[in-house]
């Protein structure tokens, strides 16, 4: 790659996309592309929608700007589109709201501002998003605020647009002083939003409150310039630099809002409700932005339970920001944020960030009153997971049982310090979900948030997260064993299926090889069936519904296959590795393993790093551990 070339071309790219022209040629503009005429609201809308929205087999929509990088918030980010970006850019009331992100710490709130902001960024360089602006604004101003307020509704009529806002104090001076009042002369350009640059994005965050001043948001007198101008109410003599000032036409981040001095937030009054806010001596400045904080849970309680923040309370639409609970989502926060570290050289076994993903989980899940149902299955049924006896129904019922669920727990910023704890401690080039588990548990005695009560609770959770492991690693070495596992089972699976077939039939089975008519082999059945608890007087009623669960496929015109029947799926993998844990226990736990043993364990070494993602490490230790285990 040729850096100085590449810059060269971004440099020129740049160039290629400025424009600059007099109001005159703004106005052609317009004519021809009315859609570069849109608020902040509709422009951070268009922005999400433009990069693609899909809908999940339940009518969930999902979109392509957040997918890459939040995880497991996908009705969180529904309603944040949907509910406010959408309604607002149609002009309805809620883009007269402060949008406030409320959730626990690490949940994911600063990332989404973050993304938008960037995303922003990125957009206003796109045909699309084009930003344009009067020339030397310092506010980056609407030019159709240049039209007089008494010929707007024929101009809106015109050109097919919505005109709100009037001029700033320093462009109002401007038309008079260098333009001579002529509007069609006023010189506009294309301006691209930029954080770095303070153009349509700020930040505010607080600090000490006797130091902040209010200028930070609304601009200040210039000192050095009054004298020369004579007026503190000169727009000349003051600078508009605020960060309300900067964020016109874009997006503005207050940072942990409610942590403000309160002479910060009013000043947000008449901004959310009006479009305007006050600073110096001036009139009303007119200002187009989207105002997005986020704060905490506690933070929030303590706010509305003030009686005088009632007026700005009104002013808000709050939106719940919980912590994700599906586990494979949960994998993918570690593994993006471990990939952005340094320790992404150190290879990291096979569900270890499973494991540390089903502990998080299990400390943010709320325990169901519905009968049967523990946090172990609510958590797998959270992850797509097929649970026999509950359907898509259940699971809309348990997401709508309680609804502040996932607003607790434990944060992934805490587990990923851990895991990178375990990662620099380790010399090994390889860490598993055994020294993940052992840094988590460590990592509570430390914990300075938490009670000796949600100690032994979160206790708890690390062992059925060892437990969840133990089965996941038992079986994974017994795949490992068979040569071809899905070939096997499937077989067993359609040599079960045509005996039950049989067996419900009450007719003979033609043997394949012989042609002989035989009986069901009920030795064979009952030894899978016994697997999952099946008991003698239960056998006939479990293998009518696997025919009926085969019909109800068959009409639907689908395959009835190994992954369809989930008790079935489990009696069928039970049989083999019942088959097989002899074998698997003697190869595994000889200490003096003769040639033939010695030639199966490095067979079932190099497919465990071949096929499932280990390294020479973690393979040879995970054959102990299940050595170990089959042993007890």
């Amino acid at each position: 790659m040729d850096i100085l070339k590449r810059i060269a071309e971004q440099r020129e790219q740049a160039e290629r996309l400025r424009w600059e022209g007099n109001f005159s040629e703004y106005l052609s503009l317009v004519r021809e592309r009315p859609g570069i005429v849109q608020t902040a609201h509709s422009r951070v809308y268009q922005m999400i929608a433009d990069r693609g929205i899909e809908k999940d087999v339940h009518g969930n929509k999902r979109y392509t700007f957040f997918s890459n990088e939040i995880y497991g918030l996908e009705r969180a980010i529904e309603r944040l589109v949907e509910e406010y970006f959408h309604s607002a850019a149609r002009r309805l009331d809620v883009r007269k709201r402060i949008l406030l992100l409320m959730g626990p710490v690490s949940g994911g709130k600063s990332t989404i501002v973050t993304l938008l902001k960037q995303g922003l960024e990125q957009y206003s360089r796109t045909d699309a998003g084009a930003v344009y602006a009067i020339k030397g604004c310092p506010m980056q101003e609407d030019p159709l605020h240049l039209i007089p307020s008494h010929l707007r509704k024929e101009v809106e009529k015109e050109l097919g647009v919505r005109i709100e806002g009037n001029l700033c104090p320093s462009c109002r001076l401007r038309l008079e002083e260098e333009y001579g009042g002529r509007v069609e002369d006023v010189m506009v350009e294309r301006v691209f939003l930029s954080e770095d640059d303070r153009v349509g994005i700020g930040t505010f965050s607080p600090s000490d409150p006797k130091s902040q001043d209010i200028a930070d948001l609304t601009g200040s007198i210039d000192f050095s310039t009054i004298t020369e101008f004579g007026s503190e109410s000169d727009p000349r003599a003051y600078r508009f630099d605020g960060e309300l000032n900067k964020a016109n036409r874009g997006i503005m981040e207050f940072q942990e809002m409610l942590k403000c001095d309160e002479k910060f937030l009013w000043n947000l009054l008449s901004l959310t409700q009006e479009g305007n806010f006050k600073a110096g001596r001036f009139a009303l400045i007119s200002a187009d932005e989207l105002i997005v904080a986020h704060t905490n849970e506690s933070e929030y309680k303590a706010f509305i339970s003030n009686k005088k923040n009632e007026a700005l309370q009104s002013r808000m639409i709050v939106l719940p920001i919980p912590y994700n609970l599906r586990v494979s989502d949960e994998e993918k926060i570690y593994h993006k944020l471990i990939q952005e570290s340094d320790l992404s050289h150190i290879h990291i076994a096979p569900h270890a960030l499973k494991a540390a993903s089903i502990f998080s989980i299990l400390t943010r899940l709320k325990e169901s009153k519905k009968q049967g149902m523990d946090l172990v299955k609510k958590m797998r049924l959270y992850d797509g997971e097929s649970v026999e006896e509950y359907k898509g129904a259940d699971l809309e019922e348990l997401q709508n049982e309680h609804l502040d669920e996932g607003m607790s727990g434990i944060d992934p910023r805490y587990v990923i310090n851990r895991i990178s704890s375990a990662l620099i401690r380790s010399e090994a080039t390889c860490i598993n979900a055994l020294d993940v588990l052992r840094a988590l548990k460590d990592g509570l005695d430390q914990h300075p948030s938490i009670t000796n009560e949600q100690r032994e609770r979160y206790l708890n959770f690390i062992s059925i997260a060892r437990k969840e492991y133990d089965d996941l690693a038992k079986k994974e070495v017994q795949k490992a064993f068979v040569y071809s596992y899905e070939e096997s089972a499937k077989t067993l699976m359609d040599n079960y299926l045509d005996n039950v077939e049989s067996f419900c039939n009450r007719n003979k089975i033609r043997d394949p090889i012989t042609g002989e008519e035989l009986d069901p082999d009920e030795k064979l059945m009952r030894s899978i069936e016994e697997q999952i608890g099946i008991s003698e007087n239960a056998k006939k009623s479990f293998r009518e519904e696997i025919l009926i669960r085969i019909s109800a496929y068959a009409r639907k015109g689908k395959r009835f296959d190994y992954n369809s029947h989930e008790r079935l799926r489990e009696a069928i993998q039970k049989k083999l590795f019942t088959d097989l844990k002899d074998v698997v226990k003697i190869t595994t736990s000889t200490k003096t393993p003769d040639e033939n043993q010695l030639k199966k364990v490095n067979e079932v070494t190099a497919r465990l790093i071949d096929e499932y993602g280990y390294c020479p490490v973690c393979a040879n230790e995970l054959l102990r551990y299940v050595g170990s285990l089959l042993n007890r």
